[in-house]
């Protein structure tokens, strides 16, 4: 979900570049800005940055583990035994 301080902090910016003559709407501006923008970066389904950072940890193990099994794997095939059975 998208951080509350940042939608209005846009919403606030997109109104305040209103016209002087649409200045008396601002609040009502404000408050549809900020509703049109949760609800589009709603449907964009961003993550946050933590959560982000999270999986791509979980990305790089599992890609360490990936070349280890498969490196465990080759030596198996080739009749090896560079690495000890796991156990």
């Amino acid at each position: 979900m998208v951080d509350p301080k940042i939608i209005d902090d846009l919403a606030r910016r997109l109104a305040e570049s209103m016209p002087d003559s649409l200045r008396a709407l601002q609040k009502d501006v404000d408050q549809n800005f900020r509703a049109i923008l949760q609800a589009g970066l709603g449907r964009m389904d961003l993550v946050t940055r933590e959560e982000f950072d999270v999986q791509l940890g979980v990305l790089r193990r599992t890609r360490e583990r990936l070349r280890d099994l498969e490196s465990r794997l080759a030596a198996l095939e080739s009749g090896g035994s560079e690495h000890p059975p796991a156990g």
